[in-house]
């Protein structure tokens, strides 16, 4: 089976050589840091050079970003750009670029894609995420209740520019699957409430998730923390899956399977133990190998390596990756 193949049998729970071979993150600038001092060649920077050095599969993936380049920078992480609808509409101008993305560089992802050497996936800013990016952290969680009307504002004008930009991509490439970058769950849980959800996100999913299904994209959502109960509220706006699945957050993948056989998941795997050795790593793959032969799951770093991970335990971690991705298979 060749990448694609590959990709979409696994999330159609249907026979399968071996799973996808994927770090779905980025790579931390701190951990290339520490690899470079350890031998990594210094040229190899970029994400898909990274993947391809260490023989993982071959995924392009393309942020579709709702802010142009010209936007200001925030004084701090959390500190946000708006206070009120005057700041809003004063900030439109740096909002909704008309070219959502570079369709040379997809082209070139397209081709490989359709030859099977690749997958290609996108990002949308979620509709939880992007007030809070423009609000920041604390005024976005005031603004449920003291600015309701801009928040589905923001979100509708958000709804109308994701589904302008699936158009622009798809004319260019045929993507097998994309995430909502949310963020909207911590350790103990979600962020909001399921009234909240339905009241200020749901209507906009419901608006954007239809236009994916009828080109066969897969959505994703992506969020940190215990996601455990956001599951039942995303399947009912057609969210098929999640990731990353934090294990330090409490998130069992084998519970989630049991709770809901036809959820898609990527992730799991436990980055805290990664700098442990081998015997550490080769159990928590052992934790995962019985819901990765359930199918609709592909294992990966549960989010970015970190910087404690030595250049020669992450060769052992794919190397055991590919061991369990075999003994996953399947049939």
């Amino acid at each position: 089976m060749n990448s694609a193949e590959r990709f979409q049998s696994v999330m159609s729970f249907s026979p399968v050589d071996r799973l996808p071979l994927i770090e779905w993150a980025g790579y931390w600038d701190k951990t290339c840091e520490r690899w470079h001092e350890e031998g990594l060649p210094k040229g190899i920077i970029e994400p898909e050079e990274m993947r391809e050095h260490f023989g993982l599969d071959t995924f392009f993936q393309l942020w579709i970003s709702p802010l142009v380049s010209s936007c200001p920078e925030p004084e701090s992480h959390g500190a946000g750009l708006i206070s009120d609808e005057d700041d809003y509409e004063k900030l439109r101008h740096h909002l909704y670029p008309e070219a959502a993305l570079d369709k040379e560089v997809v082209k070139g992802w397209a081709k490989k894609q359709q030859n099977g050497e690749a997958v290609i996936w996108f990002t949308l800013e979620g509709f939880f995420w992007y007030p809070r990016t423009l609000f920041g952290i604390e005024k976005h969680m005031y603004a449920f209740f003291d600015k309701p009307e801009l928040i589905h504002k923001m979100n509708e004008d958000l709804a109308a520019f994701s589904l302008r930009a699936i158009d622009e991509l798809c004319s260019v490439c045929s993507p097998s699957f994309m995430t909502f970058a949310e963020d909207m769950s911590y350790n103990h849980g979600p962020m909001l409430s399921k009234q909240a959800f339905d009241e200020f996100l749901a209507p906009y999913y419901l608006k954007v998730i239809p236009e994916l299904k009828k080109r066969n994209i897969i959505p994703l959502v992506d969020s940190d923390g215990d996601v455990t109960e956001l599951i039942p509220w995303l399947k009912e706006v057609g969210v098929e899956g999640l990731l990353p699945l934090e294990r330090m957050a409490g998130v069992d993948v084998a519970k989630i399977r049991n709770a809901h056989p036809t959820f898609k998941m990527i992730g799991a795997y436990d980055k805290t133990v990664m700098h442990l050795g081998e015997e550490a790593m080769r159990k928590e793959f052992e934790r995962l190998l019985p819901t990765m032969k359930t199918g609709g799951f592909i294992p990966s770093v549960d989010h970015q390596t970190p910087p404690d991970v030595s250049m020669e335990n992450y060769k052992c971690y794919i190397r055991l990756l590919k061991e369990y991705c075999e003994k996953a298979a399947v049939h």
